[in-house]
């Protein structure tokens, strides 16, 4: 049966009616829920900030802290309620923020939001905090921005660091004793190596020079036996090969060119004897005048291409080696370079790698600086600075 228009439309409106209720009130529940799920992440999260164990403060644009947890309270000396609503320039003086760059020197402001957003690490923010006993400490932290109603909330995430500043100065103290402790055992040595060698070849050399002489008399004076002869002359082989083997250990302590004609001739003395015993090609690049140097200076560099040398026998299976010293006028620029296999990267900071640690302690003892390179064969590359020795030899 048809119905009438009207009677359609009002058979509708109880329908309609309750739809729009129901819409309503699913949308009032709808509501309800967003506003009890939005209530119940902000007490969550209000929570976790609260029970943190990092210092946690939160401040707005003027840096004025809008709420800190208790870990930030302790941390300062004081209470959450006296943190609240106070200037963060009272805990974290600006004038103590360290200015090791442009970070550091605005870490709480935009800058440092957009530096931190560029992935610099969370210890490159590294502040002074105060205390509310005026004690100052170490500080190290992230900061991450939000944007709430128009305005930059910035939350804030602090460490005290004090403990790992404190281990950190004891371990660079401890590495600073070593270094000296290095240097002056590495002074020692050559000091005993001089005396030593001095001792071989003025007392032992001398006597077995005297005995040749002696036996070179007896020899014209005895008779013609010819055991006595043969083993005269047996005797004077002996005592030759003493001399030498006495020649080369003491040169070995301690190269006499070294003290007697200086640098540049040590190191070409160091270079033929090099050549000759191993037979490998080796050219030095110096001029006599640039390696006039003290005593310290002259000694660590011969050490060195004397250890470079040895490392390039023993490992690099070379044919030819450079050696260049060039100086200019606040340094001295040493480079060592074969043609050999080269060295791998996890070679150089082997524990048992001492002939390279013992280059390094050399150089860094001189305050210089050391890279090896491994290009087409090995090349060393050094750098000292001669300020610093020159100065020394003018007060000498």
């Amino acid at each position: 049966m048809k119905m009438p228009g009207q009677a359609r439309s009002l058979f509708k409106l109880p329908f309609i009616s309750v739809g729009a209720a129901l819409f309503a009130r699913l949308s009032w529940r709808m509501g309800w829920l967003c506003s009890s799920a939005s209530s119940a992440a902000h007490k969550r999260s209000r929570g976790i900030i609260q029970h943190a164990s990092d210092a946690i403060i939160i401040t707005d644009e003027q840096q004025h802290i809008l709420q800190a947890n208790p870990s930030a309270a302790a941390m300062f000396g004081t209470t959450v309620q006296a943190m609240e609503g106070v200037p963060l320039q009272q805990f974290i003086p600006r004038d103590q923020r360290q200015t090791g760059g442009a970070a550091s020197t605005h870490y709480f402001g935009s800058t440092g939001i957009r530096l931190r957003m560029k992935g610099r690490r969370a210890s490159d923010y590294a502040v002074t905090g105060m205390k509310a006993n005026g004690q100052h400490f170490p500080l190290e932290g992230s900061i991450s921005s939000l944007s709430e109603n128009g305005h930059q909330i910035y939350t804030i995430i602090l460490r005290d660091i004090t403990e790992r500043k404190q281990v950190q100065e004891q371990l660079e103290q401890s590495y600073s004793q070593l270094r000296e402790l290095s240097a002056a055992l590495q002074t020692i040595r050559e000091e005993e190596r001089k005396h030593i060698a001095r001792e071989l070849h003025d007392d032992l050399g001398q006597l077995l020079a005297t005995l040749r002489v002696d036996l070179a008399l007896l020899q014209q004076q005895s008779s013609g036996d010819p055991a006595a002869r043969k083993l005269q002359a047996g005797m004077d082989e002996l005592l030759m090969s003493a001399i030498t083997s006495l020649r080369r250990i003491a040169s070995n302590l301690r190269p006499r060119a070294l003290d007697e004609g200086g640098l540049y001739f040590a190191l070409e003395s160091l270079r033929q004897e090099f050549v000759s015993r191993y037979g490998i090609s080796c050219r030095l690049h110096a001029n006599e005048e640039d390696l006039i140097l003290d005593d310290a200076y002259s000694t660590a560099i011969f050490r060195i291409a004397q250890e470079a040398l040895t490392n390039i026998t023993r490992h690099a299976e070379a044919q030819n080696v450079e050696l260049s010293l060039r100086r200019s006028e606040s340094s001295l620029q040493i480079s060592i370079h074969d043609d050999g296999r080269g060295i791998a990267e996890h070679d150089m900071d082997k524990a048992s790698s001492f002939g390279l640690i013992g280059m390094r302690e050399r150089v860094w003892a001189l305050h210089g600086d050391i890279s090896i390179l491994s290009d087409g064969g090995t090349r060393i590359i050094i750098r000292l600075p001669l300020r610093s020795q020159e100065s020394a030899v003018d007060t000498a």
